[in-house]
């Protein structure tokens, strides 16, 4: 899933002189190929998910940490990345996050333990802090306010099908080769958008560019690592273990110190005057709400899947392929819902929609026919996005100054990816304590030995790959598997219940702070 606002980022900002048009064409593909390493490996690693926690042994808690490594650095220094590029050179910038994330998923590739691939990950994340704000960067300084909207809609349809197809071949190569290799595939697309940047993408940098706002940044990515380690920690220890209280403390205190930064600073990260503007603050808030429900969804639905639901891993790379080419699909017609109706109707019933999509996902059981039980749900859902998204991304950059649509889009892309990141950390927690209740209740109606009893309540973090200690008997191992199946089941609907709330909560945001139709457009729709 492509943040809303993204595309923003690459209307804004005067064409350079330096960008021919002979230049252009090579232009677009380095910024596809650039940009859609960073949006296959948004989506290819859940894929890998049950795999890593199968080849290196990993809790639940460790795969979490495999998705936030990455997310945490993007999300926290995306606005830094951006700000580089205007001041040392969009290409610079753009060529040092290509080369970065290649050596990154190298280093992943590579990797045979979870420290290692993890520190890898969040250099990856870092890289990508460089690459996706220098990519449409350079998008806005090539291309005249003419030729830039059809190159934003070719920039967007590719990076949709990569990202459509990204899981599908990851989920092949997860399947026939190894989970190693999902990180290789990076490696060849970095070397074309290196060579064809070389020779053909000119720099550009913007000269009234000041200083980057470095205490700001640092500040947010302590406070969200806090946070994150807090909620993570917080299964395996207890919520009343010291270390949890005290770094949920001073995540909490570092991002209120965040804010009094920005308040202070000269040229802060994220201009909190913009929060004064209450269709952007709404903006803001019903992308919280609705990114957070789909990063723990889509974290949580490939283990259901593969772990319990017994898929292989290309058809669970290919589940979601009916969202996103509906989302492709109906990409121009949703553009012109907010022309039509204003922006509170189409951001009302597509998160209301979205909301019966998460909600279908928590009906089937263990074992469930994809046809009946899934591919409905992603229709629904996608529809839902489809509806909101770009009507989503029109408001972001209609509810600021031309002059701010990129410093506004910017903020707004940095809140889709902070929710996906909270999101995982604070209800994959609320996840391992709902199966965790679920399976002691089940199990509580079998006849185990006490050595049994413990070793699952000491891998309790494992969800769907906890199995009974070796050496048990076949009949008591798949009463336990199935009482292990029954109780993730339950988990997972808990999440698609809540992402059903969240979805909802959206949809009351839009209600409250979107504005509603001018009379011109009213009478022009009836």
């Amino acid at each position: 899933m492509k943040d809303p606002g993204a595309e923003v980022l690459a209307r804004s900002g005067p064409p350079s002189a330096a960008c021919t048009t002979k230049s252009r064409p090579w232009v677009l593909a380095a910024t596809i190929l650039g940009s859609s390493m960073a949006f296959i490996d948004g989506t290819i690693v859940n894929v890998a998910l049950p795999a890593l926690q199968s080849s290196l042994q990993a809790t639940v808690v460790d795969v979490q940490w495999v998705i936030e490594s990455y997310g945490l650095f993007l999300s926290a220094l995306i606005l830094v990345g951006g700000a580089l590029g205007d001041s040392v050179g969009r290409r610079a910038m753009f060529l040092l996050g290509v080369v970065g994330f290649a050596f990154a998923s190298v280093g992943c590739g590579f990797s045979l333990s979870v420290k290692a691939l993890l520190l890898w990950r969040s250099v990856q994340g870092i890289a990508a802090a460089a690459l996706v704000p220098g990519s449409l960067a350079i998008i806005s300084s090539c291309f005249d306010e003419e030729s830039r909207g059809k190159a934003i809609g070719t920039w967007a349809g590719f990076t949709t099908i990569t990202t459509a197809l990204g899981p599908v071949l990851g989920g092949w190569l997860i399947e026939h080769v190894s989970w190693h290799w999902i990180f290789f595939i990076n490696v060849p697309l970095a070397a074309l958008a290196l060579v064809i940047s070389l020779w053909h993408v000119p720099e550009s940098r913007n000269s009234g560019s000041g200083s980057v706002d470095w205490l700001g940044a640092a500040i947010a990515t302590v406070g969200l690592a806090a946070l994150i380690y807090g909620f993570l920690a917080s299964p395996i220890l207890g919520w009343k273990h010291v270390r949890v209280i005290a770094t949920l403390i001073f995540g909490v205190g570092s991002l209120v110190s965040f804010i009094l930064v920005e308040k202070k600073v000269r040229l802060p990260m994220v201009p909190l005057q913009l929060f004064r503007i209450p269709t952007f603050t709404g903006a803001n808030l019903l992308t919280l709400f609705l990114y957070a429900a789909l990063g723990i969804f889509f974290f949580v639905f490939p283990l259901n899947l593969i772990q319990i639901q017994k898929y292989s891993a290309t058809s669970t790379g290919a589940a979601a392929l009916p969202m996103i080419v509906l989302m492709f699909l109906l990409s121009r017609w949703s553009g012109g819902l907010i022309n039509r109706y204003g922006a509170k109707l189409p951001l009302i019933v597509g998160p209301l929609i979205a909301a019966v999509g998460f909600l279908l996902f928590a009906v089937p059981d263990v074992r469930a026919r994809y046809w009946i039980a899934f591919f409905p749900a992603f229709v629904v859902l996608g529809l839902g996005m489809a509806i909101t998204v770009a009507p989503l991304t029109t408001v972001v950059m209609n509810s600021v100054g031309q002059e701010r649509a990129g410093a506004a889009s910017g903020i707004n892309n940095a809140v889709a990816r902070v929710a996906g990141v909270l999101a995982v950390a604070v209800l994959g927690a609320v996840m391992v304590a709902a199966f965790a209740h679920s399976l002691r209740q089940s199990l509580a109606t079998l006849n185990l030995d006490a050595d049994t009893i413990h070793h699952l309540e000491s891998h309790l973090a494992m969800l769907g790959n906890l199995d009974a200690p070796p050496g048990t008997d076949k009949q008591t191992t798949l009463a336990v598997r199935s009482r292990i199946a029954e109780a993730f089941v339950f988990s997972f609907r808990l999440i698609a219940v809540l992402c059903t709330v969240l979805a909802i909560a959206s949809a009351v945001v839009a209600w409250r702070k979107m504005p509603g139709p001018s009379p011109r457009k009213v009478k022009t729709a009836a």
